[in-house]
């Protein structure tokens, strides 16, 4: 798990900023319903975001995170990973989410964020990134490869990027050549979990297969850097969130 029930975004908010952000429920094309949050801004600049969490599901860190994005005018929809298996959409202490991630399926997952996507476009937005942490970064990497997702970014803080995956979810540097978006991946390099060679094979996989891409690793930063509380890493921190909107900046049409 990346984040604590008391971990923030370690953003700063922008005061003023009109926003509007709210739970609504999207449904997948098996009519699965599922959780998500819609963070609107006042005035878009044509950019959305789908944010995959980490392990726990849809909960505060990312409800936050969309609603700092949509305070720079990009729309943000962060999805939650458990409407087929969970009774309630309470996602907080007394949740057991690891049974729920466990029976995740990889084609359950595309159908929710094509779902969540499609609300996207909804609302106006032009150009698409994908988002995520942990098992979301991973699911970032992966979504620059579908074509109904039609993605123009991917960004993944600490995704594993090579491996088996949970519910048959690919490796991204097994399918790097199919990964038709420009690619963020950002890591730390004090990462117990995703050590330096592993972070090498999927560099090395994105170069051979000519990806547009940028690999950042933060040398001491540990798996879940990207959090308020660990104040050691806010410089390491604002530099990685200064690296998205640079990125997002970059490959959208603004």
């Amino acid at each position: 798990m990346c984040f604590d029930l008391d971990s923030h975004p370690p953003i700063p908010p922008i005061a003023g900023a009109a926003v509007d952000g709210q739970r609504i429920e999207l449904h997948a094309s098996d009519s699965t319903r599922f959780l998500a949050y819609d963070a609107r801004p006042e005035t878009p600049n044509g950019a959305g975001v789908l944010i995959y969490p980490d392990v726990r599901g849809l909960h505060h860190f990312f409800e936050e995170l969309a609603l700092r994005f949509a305070e720079r005018g990009i729309n943000a929809i962060a999805v939650d990973y458990f409407g087929r298996t969970a009774e309630t959409d309470d996602r907080g202490d007394a949740f057991d989410y690891q049974p729920h991630v466990a029976a995740t399926q990889y084609e359950h997952l595309m159908a929710d964020a094509k779902a969540a996507r499609d609300r996207l476009v909804e609302n106006g937005v032009r150009d698409i990134f994908t988002i995520g942490f942990c098992m979301g970064g991973r699911l970032a990497f992966v979504s620059g490869a579908r074509p109904e997702l039609d993605v123009a970014g991917v960004i993944g803080f600490y995704g594993w990027p090579v491996g088996p995956g949970r519910g048959g979810t690919p490796a991204p540097a097994d399918i790097a050549s199919e990964i038709d978006a420009s690619v963020l991946a950002i890591f730390g390099g004090a990462d117990q979990g995703i050590p330096a060679e592993v972070v090498k094979q999927f560099e090395d996989a994105l170069e051979a297969a000519d990806r547009d891409y940028e690999v950042v690793t933060y040398p001491d930063a540990p798996h879940s850097f990207f959090d308020r509380k660990q104040d050691e890493f806010a410089g390491d921190s604002a530099d990685a969130w200064a690296k998205v909107m640079e990125f997002i900046g970059k490959n959208s049409g603004n």
